[in-house]
């Protein structure tokens, strides 16, 4: 039997999957829970490792991983990167089919699959990032009931040592002062798990030769270096100087491609560098 190719329009909790044969004829259609028994009736009938395309959203990591375990060739396409066309009928069907066609035809936009490390990597500097961009949040608002009262910054850094003495004097009326307290404990509660996150990550790249690497470039520190050796990833992917490009750290002149991807992050390992961590 020929291979065949499976679209799955991904949810939450339901999803379709369409099948088609490799010249586009479409097999079947079915739309079931995202219960990997129903998923599997429904993959079992495109037969022995069926080529599967999955658009990269929301939650699509099981999904991906069960498929790969099932023998299946998976597909992530991304979602950055589609183009539906000018066809007026948007439903789960016809995206489904849609990506099958892409895939065929060789035009789908595809998304790497991350191994699970680099996922949980990713994870926690994707977390990092969120808790910094809320306590920023905060922090503007004790800027903002400062204007309200016409007081202006004593120091660059507001809550650094001399900003937080200055806070600390300062004698605002009861539901100002009572705001400016909160914010300064939920801001407090920020930073320890801001630094605990950073702790977790520096633990995980403490031994990883990318991270220290990349270091070595001005104005690169450890969160910037972790940045980009979870969202790189595997440099290796990148097989062309066209498709490392935003990786690159030398101009091409001076580096070949090989090295301006390995010079960002590499897989391997060096033992002992965790010293007085």
């Amino acid at each position: 039997m020929d291979r065949q190719y499976v679209g799955i329009d991904f949810h939450r909790r339901r999803s379709v999957i369409v099948r088609k044969n490799g010249v586009g004829e479409k097999l079947g259609s079915v739309r079931v829970a995202n219960d990997p028994l129903a998923l599997a009736g429904a993959i079992a009938d495109a037969g022995p490792e069926p080529e599967v395309v999955i658009e990269a959203t929301y939650g699509w990591y099981w999904i991906v991983d069960w498929l790969q375990e099932q023998g299946a060739m998976v597909h992530l396409a991304n979602p950055s990167g589609l183009n539906w066309g000018t066809r007026r009928v948007k439903n789960d069907e016809r995206d489904a089919i849609d990506l099958i066609d892409m895939l065929r035809l060789g035009r789908l936009p595809r998304a790497w699959i991350a191994p699970p490390a680099t996922r949980e990597l990713r994870e926690l500097v994707r977390y990092r990032a969120k808790l910094v961009a809320l306590r920023s949040g905060l922090k503007a608002q004790v800027h903002a009931v400062l204007a309200k009262a016409g007081v202006l910054p004593a120091a660059r850094d507001q809550f650094g040592r001399g900003g937080n003495a200055q806070l600390d004097a300062l004698e605002l009326g009861d539901a100002y002062a009572l705001r400016v307290r909160s914010l300064r404990d939920l801001i407090d509660s920020y930073d320890e798990q801001v630094a605990m996150l950073e702790r977790a990550i520096h633990d995980r790249l403490c031994d990883d030769r990318g991270f220290r690497t990349i270091q070595q470039i001005n104005g690169i520190g450890p969160t910037m270096a972790a940045i980009l050796v979870a969202e790189i990833g595997d440099v290796h992917r990148f097989v062309t100087r066209r498709r490392c490009a935003h990786g690159r750290v030398s101009p091409p002149s001076i580096m070949s491609p090989t090295r301006q991807c390995g010079a960002v992050a590499s897989p391997s390992k060096a033992p002992g560098s965790c010293a007085g961590r």
